[in-house]
């Protein structure tokens, strides 16, 4: 959190501060004289509570009540504000937008598991309560805040599951030594790798816009088949020569707006670029969720539409553009989702026999993305075919890949393949989702990228209907992460899809040590061995 490196004791002390309200970040009518007034946690015969009056007092004022004192004392200055700020912080949600995704299939998933931790003061899941209390909160004049939802929840106490809690912070400071250490290890082969070339030299600002002129167009495309309508921006280089394709798939909730950074850097250097917008996960599918006109954050089904929207999109572009475009020469970006997207045009494969084993109810994962990997339970258990023969080369940007795919899967691709990881990423975690899975690879040609400090959101651009994020969210300057996609998509592309050997060095420790920048370093490694991986 913005940078600061906290030991194990003090997150261990925080979370138990906060733990019912950052686990609660995303029936009408509960009766509104009853409200919480106090956080209990029993361990054996002991009970340990918490006023939510002494949590108001200490947002309001400063003001430190005895019992708050035991926690607030084992915090740094800067990390009392933090908390302070945290407690009265609103999130921007209307109360519909909220109920819409609490009734939600996958709302009603993550207050599932939330519930067995946090409960009424009987010991009863605090499903109900939980999302009455979140949309209560959001309905206030006050909005959507920590406190605000303490506050509404309709019981007299909110009971944290001593167990279940105890558990989940063994498990959490353990996620959080292993990821510390991969990293450590990551920035060390990196460095090393890094040290053992002696005047290095990189003549190419591939940062920089190319000199190719290039236009832009719109594209509606029509799958009839599957009733699926969808725009396509495509950046066409003018040039008589044909040209390698790119194609860039978005994440959930974004746009084809989203990445046009990229595309636009990607066309300069005189790649055909296309970006398409999936219409079950894009943002106006959130929209529709939170105005009540759709009741999921996206469909199972959007697992197979999306590869066969690229699949389309192709056959669709090579009976227009047959002479423009080399047909021998594409390749693919995604992020988060749209990484999942062409990882599954590469030839990686749902694995539904890992996801029985994996997706257990009884047993959950510190790990959101689970949410979106184990719907594809939903699906009939087929051998879905999404690889994409023309697709030669890969860039995965945060992807999920632990579960749906798993190692085995992944070594089924012969494309090239970079994988890029951000170290405070919350949403698709480094370790689970790609530092693991690759230190399983033994696939040629395969690299990872580390943004040491970077987020989730990272490298997404802006976009017609950006949400406003904390700080701590976006984490750097995101300018930094722009320029580092820029700089290594062009060396990735220009060595294994136009097959150009001067690029090939920018794919190395040392180039990445060249461009690092300290507030987001970045390193670059082609095999990791971590013992036994997913």
């Amino acid at each position: 959190m913005n940078q600061q490196k906290w030991n194990v004791s003090k997150r261990i002390s925080l979370a138990l501060l906060n733990l019912s309200c950052v686990l609660m970040v995303p029936t009408l009518l509960a009766p509104k004289a009853l409200s919480a007034e106090k956080i209990l946690l029993y361990i054996g015969p002991l009970e340990f509570s918490l006023a939510v009056e002494s949590l108001e007092a200490y947002a309001t004022d400063g003001t430190i009540g005895p019992d708050l004192a035991v926690y607030i004392n084992r915090l740094t200055e800067e990390q009392r504000e933090q908390f302070r700020e945290l407690l009265t912080t609103p999130a921007k949600l209307t109360p519909v937008a909220v109920a819409q995704f609490l009734y939600s299939p996958q709302g009603e998933t993550i207050l599932r598991e939330v519930g067995k931790l946090i409960q009424t003061r009987a010991g009863q899941s605090g499903f109900y309560a939980i999302r009455s209390a979140l949309i209560l909160a959001a309905a206030d004049p006050e909005g959507l805040t920590p406190l605000n939802v303490l506050k509404k929840f309709p019981t007299y106490g909110i009971r944290i599951n001593s167990d279940r809690a105890f558990g989940l912070l063994e498990r959490v400071s353990g996620v959080i030594r292993d990821t510390q250490v991969a990293i450590a290890k990551i920035e060390q082969l990196s460095l090393t790798e890094a040290q053992t070339v002696e005047n290095a030299n990189f003549p190419l600002n591939l940062g920089e816009m190319g000199a190719v002129q290039f236009n832009k167009q719109t594209l509606t495309l029509n799958d009839l088949p599957r009733k699926r309508a969808f725009f396509t921006d495509l950046y066409l280089p003018q040039t008589d020569r044909r040209v390698p394709l790119i194609v860039i798939s978005h994440g959930l909730g974004s746009d084809r707006q989203s990445y046009e950074y990229l595309a636009t850097h990607l066309a300069s250097h005189g790649f055909a670029v296309a970006v398409p917008e999936h219409p079950g996960s894009n943002d106006s599918q959130l929209q529709a969720l939170a105005n009540g006109l759709a009741k999921d954050i996206t469909p199972s089904r959007e697992l197979i539409d999306r590869p066969l929207d690229i699949q389309f999109l192709l056959d669709e572009l090579e009976q227009t553009y047959p002479q423009q475009i080399d047909w021998q020469k594409v390749g693919a970006v995604g992020q988060s989702f749209g990484a999942y997207t062409v990882l599954a045009l590469a030839g990686a494969q749902i694995n539904f026999e890992r996801l029985q084993t994996e997706c257990d109810p009884d047993n959950p994962k510190l790990n959101i993305s689970f949410v979106l990997q184990c719907q594809a339970l939903d699906l009939p258990p087929l051998n879905y075919n999404l690889k994409d023969d023309r697709v030669k080369a890969v860039i995965a940007m945060n992807p999920i890949a632990s579960t749906i795919f798993g190692a085995s899967e992944l070594n089924r691709l012969e494309a090239p393949l970079m994988l890029v990881t951000s170290t405070a990423d919350a949403v698709t975690p480094a370790l689970d989702e790609q530092i693991l899975p690759f230190s399983g690879l033994t696939i040629p040609n395969r690299y990872l990228v580390m943004l040491k400090n970077g987020t989730h959101f990272s490298t997404i651009g802006a976009s017609r209907n950006d949400v406003e994020l904390p700080p701590v969210a976006i984490g750097p300057n995101p300018a930094i992460a722009y320029n580092y996609m820029e700089s290594l998509s062009v060396a990735f592309f220009n060595t294994h899809i136009t097959q150009q050997p001067q690029y090939s060095p920018y794919l190395s420790a040392a180039y990445a040590q060249s461009i690092s920048n300290r507030a987001m370093p970045l390193s670059i490694i082609q095999s990791l061995s971590l013992g036994e991986s997913q």
